[in-house]
């Protein structure tokens, strides 16, 4: 096979040569030990120290050679070819009686002093230290005579990121699904990437720095392949920390390597993952400006000035943390391009499951439509997760193909964990029970609430029970009606055990952390209070990407801060007046519905609904559903 530009690529080197100095060591060695043991080639026989000191008192030993920690004796005429010696270890205590019985039956004794330390032993560390000097040369100098060894100096530095990667299957913009804007964005760079004269005739510059910005798994690394794949170009694919080394200086050497193969093979793509670690702010590090992550995005920045108008090069940068990234990488002419890649809506949802589906046989009745439905805040990645657990459900019970039942289960799973086998006391149970019918009947009886699903009292993950509810359509704005039905629905539960059993419990910990930040919102950046008013009065802010809270510092007054905990307060007290009004009202149906639901332990709509619905009317949205799987968990203890 060739590269780019026609040369084939160097040979690997001979299996042979590889292990030649090997060979050669092992062949010095034991030349060296038969040195050491030329000589007396007839080695004596071994007895037991009893067993000489027998047969000099019998008078058959002529000679013996005292060692250290031997006895070597001759029996018989040394002159003799029927001679025989026989060695024996001395104990470690000296014989008084060996010397007297020598002399008495007239042995001719001989002294040997300790042996001299073999050559071996004083060769041996410099034969060592000769071997580490030929390989680490050998490594420094890429293989040496050998032919270039792997592991060299020059694949230290490049690492992986010099080398273009072949995907085993051509990947497309088919299979990036769910991301069309995005994929309009990058669409051009193909043309450009396919025919970049046509471009330069009439003076256009495509943009050589793309940056894509998405949350986790929302398909930055496979769009950028799909661009390879679409252009037909060589991809050059790496992350941002295989560049940080403990070397300074290697992180640069690298993105000098990188750059320069890819001009080489130009048109090509370079993508760089993560690359807000290394990208970031600089002059915040320890090491000021001459730490190695300072110089390796110091020499990013001047590859990306060094392009010229006829090189074919797109450079391709992924991160999650668009804020932390410097501002000399965002200028014109560097990463000038943003493309954001979304979390997918429901109809995306349902073509990211359409791309997944094609290796796992479905069952007739399953519902994808519903499966996307049901999945509001999954990424690419946990769609693709969903079916795979569920492909994993339906070979665990023997099953052809993929059920409906499978992909709840899987859903449940991906979204609270596995289930947990525990002792669940009665009283505990019964609790659970309580708990969890409050927030079912407080979403059943509010007409602006999401639909129910089911509810189950069945421990998952961290969650002992759990409430699902089902929107209609997609939320991209929250009203106020509807954030005050969710505030009292997540309280439910624990004016539930309030009026069924007379206390709390600490059951409603999530409940209650999750209802003050949602009243907390309400107040300080929705301006929903009618005494504060539209004032953006938060003391952080949600990550765009990652959905974490960011503190940042206050801009107000602690007495404005004093209002808004009221606020925050009063929404909460009213909230828990209400549940308390609809479980009040409705006694009857919601004990029978703890009674099932302790019972059965996982209720689905129509059995919540017989419980529920008994001499009261059903709001517009309480109907029937089909399909299985449910979207967001309302309860999570």
């Amino acid at each position: 096979m060739k590269n780019q530009s026609g040369a084939p690529p160097p040979p690997a080197p001979p299996a042979a040569e590889q292990l030649m100095w090997p060979l050669v060591l092992i062949l010095v060695f034991f030349a060296l030990w038969s040195v050491q043991r030329t000589g007396d080639t007839t080695a004596p026989r071994v007895v037991a120290y009893s067993e000489v000191k027998a047969l000099i008192g019998q008078g058959r030993v002529t000679a013996a050679t005292l060692e250290e920690n031997a006895i070597e004796v001759t029996l018989g005429d040394a002159t003799q070819e029927s001679s025989e010696r026989v060695r024996a270890i001395t104990p470690h205590q000296s014989d008084p009686e060996l010397l007297p019985l020598l002399e008495r039956e007239g042995v001719m004794v001989t002294a040997q002093k300790p042996a001299e330390p073999s050559v071996l032993v004083w060769l041996l560390p410099w034969l060592l230290i000769l071997v580490f000097y030929v390989w680490i040369s050998r490594k420094m100098m890429g293989g040496g005579l050998s032919g270039g060894l792997p592991g060299g100096i020059g694949d230290f530095i490049g690492g992986r990121s010099t080398k273009p990667t072949k995907p085993t299957r051509k990947i497309t913009f088919d299979d990036v699904a769910g991301q069309d804007m995005a994929k309009r964005e990058v669409s051009e760079l193909v043309e450009f990437l396919r025919d970049p004269d046509r471009f330069r005739r009439v003076g256009a510059t495509v943009p050589h720095g793309v940056l894509l910005m998405g949350p986790p798994g929302t398909g930055k690394t496979l769009l950028a392949r799909a661009l390879a794949g679409e252009a037909d170009v060589p991809f050059f694919s790496t992350s941002g920390s295989e560049f940080i080394e403990v070397f300074v200086g290697v992180g640069a050497g690298r993105v000098r390597q990188m750059f320069e193969e890819a001009r080489k093979q130009a048109p090509a793509i370079i993508f760089i993952d993560e690359l807000d670690s290394i990208g970031r702010t600089r002059g915040t590090g320890l090491g000021g400006g001459h730490d190695e992550r300072e110089q390796t995005l110091n020499q990013i920045l001047a590859e990306l000035d060094g392009f010229t108008a006829r090189e074919a090069v797109v450079v391709l940068a992924a991160t999650n943390r668009p804020d932390v990234l410097d501002p000399a990488l965002l200028r014109p002419g560097r990463f000038d391009r943003h493309v954001t890649l979304s979390l997918p809506d429901k109809v995306a949802r349902r073509a990211i499951l359409d791309v997944h589906i094609k290796d796992i046989p479905l069952r007739h009745d399953v519902d994808l439509d519903q499966v996307a439905a049901g999945t509001p805040g999954f990424s690419g990645a946990d769609l693709k997760n969903l079916l795979n657990e569920a492909a994993i459900t339906a070979a665990r019970r023997s099953g052809s193909d993929v059920s409906p039942a499978d992909l709840d289960d899987a859903r449940d799973k991906v979204m609270m964990g596995t289930v947990r086998t525990m002792a669940i006391q009665p009283d505990e149970r019964h609790r659970l029970a309580v708990h969890e019918a409050g927030h079912a009947a407080a979403a059943f009886y509010s007409p602006d609430a999401d639909p129910l699903y089911k509810v189950t009292i069945i421990p998952r993950g961290h969650s002992l029970g759990s409430t699902h509810m089902l929107p209609e359509n997609e939320r991209h704005t929250l009203p106020e009606a509807y954030l005050r039905v969710q505030l009292t629905t997540l309280l439910a539960g624990r004016v539930a055990e309030k009026l069924f059993l007379g206390s709390v419990s600490s059951g409603a910990d999530d409940d209650i952390r999750r209802a003050t930040a949602l009243a907390r919102s309400m107040v300080s950046r929705w301006g929903m209070d009618p005494d504060i008013g539209p004032v953006d009065l938060r003391e952080s802010e949600d990550h765009p990407f990652l959905g974490q809270q960011i503190a940042r510092p206050r801009s107000f007054a602690d007495a404005t801060a004093a209002r808004v905990d009221k606020a925050v307060i009063d929404l909460l007290r009213a909230a828990e007046k209400q549940a308390m009004r609809v479980l009040e009202d409705h006694r009857p149906q919601v004990l029978l519905l703890i009674e099932r639901l302790e019972a059965d332990e996982t209720l689905g709509f129509d059995a919540i609904k017989s419980c529920l619905s008994t001499g009261t009317t059903v709001h517009p949205f309480a109907k029937p559903r089909k399909g299985n799987l449910p979207l967001e968990p309302e309860k999570g203890q």
